[in-house]
């Protein structure tokens, strides 16, 4: 807080409950709207892995049916007696 009641961001600090009430409201706003666009954010990078991978898994399947190997069969975990 600087000496003319501001902070260091240039907002001015909050005087009485009602000020720190809507303060409080417009940071938890904020907050939420930056989480919002960091989740959004974070999702697309699955999407757009999950298509990666997708395209991976294709090529692989095309190498190995050009070099004649077949691919493998998944075995069943043996029985426990």
């Amino acid at each position: 807080k600087t000496m003319d009641g501001t902070n260091s961001d240039g907002a001015s600090a909050p005087t009485n409950s009602q000020d720190l009430t809507v303060f409080v409201q417009t940071l938890l706003e904020q907050m939420q709207g930056r989480f919002g666009q960091m989740s959004d954010q974070i999702i697309g990078r699955i999407d757009e892995m999950g298509g990666r991978i997708d395209d991976l898994e294709k090529s692989i399947g095309d190498l190995m049916e050009q070099a004649g190997v077949e691919p493998p069969v998944a075995t069943p975990p043996p029985n426990a007696p």
